[in-house]
């Protein structure tokens, strides 16, 4: 079971995740992708991050009855601060029967380097590389086992997202609509 794991805060999840998982399962061959939703990325600051169980509780709402999407609190229950490594080694003592890909964009490509262990990661894991506006990859110059996507590029942030609910924007056409009216609510009171 080719199982793809998007890990990033979904700080909150929009359209544009959802659409990229929709096209990784579709077009790239994975059987499911899961949605970590992870409680802080040791690169980003904590300062604009919602509250780990509503980003959690909204992936959910995002992905009910898409039964080739699951949510994931894996990095929730893990050391902090929450390196990919550590995911990657607890998902397959939890599941050997997996084979785990790991999805991250291009822009995240860039910084991989930086990354703890990153060369481990590389070795012991597929990467799926899919792109982000600004941030092309060459698939030249990549190891076998990192593939880059050739997905449609969602310029959509969920820096943006957030922006707009707290200046009073309609953007339902940006969310799941189920995730639109849970963030109303959230961002009414």
């Amino acid at each position: 079971m080719k199982t793809g794991i998007f890990s990033g805060s979904f700080n909150p999840v929009h359209i544009g995740h959802l659409a990229l998982a929709n096209y990784l399962c579709e077009y790239e061959g994975l059987d499911e992708v899961w949605f970590l939703v992870t409680p802080h990325n040791p690169l980003k600051t904590e300062d604009e991050l919602m509250d780990d169980e509503l980003r959690l509780k909204l992936v959910q709402l995002a992905i009910a009855g898409y039964p080739r999407f699951k949510a994931s609190d894996i990095e929730f229950h893990l050391p902090r601060p929450s390196y990919t490594i550590h995911t990657l080694e607890k998902l397959k003592e939890i599941y050997p029967d997996r084979e785990f890909h790991l999805i991250i964009g291009s822009d995240n490509w860039k910084l991989f380097p930086r990354w703890y262990q990153s060369e481990r990661i590389l070795a012991e894991n597929p990467v799926l590389v899919y792109p982000r506006p600004g941030y092309p990859v060459s698939s030249d110059s990549l190891s076998e086992n990192v593939k880059v996507a050739s997905s449609p590029t969602f310029e959509i942030s969920s820096t943006f997202i957030r922006r707009a609910m707290e200046e009073g924007k309609d953007i339902r056409y940006f969310l799941h609509p189920a995730v639109y009216e849970a963030l109303l609510s959230e961002f009414s009171r």
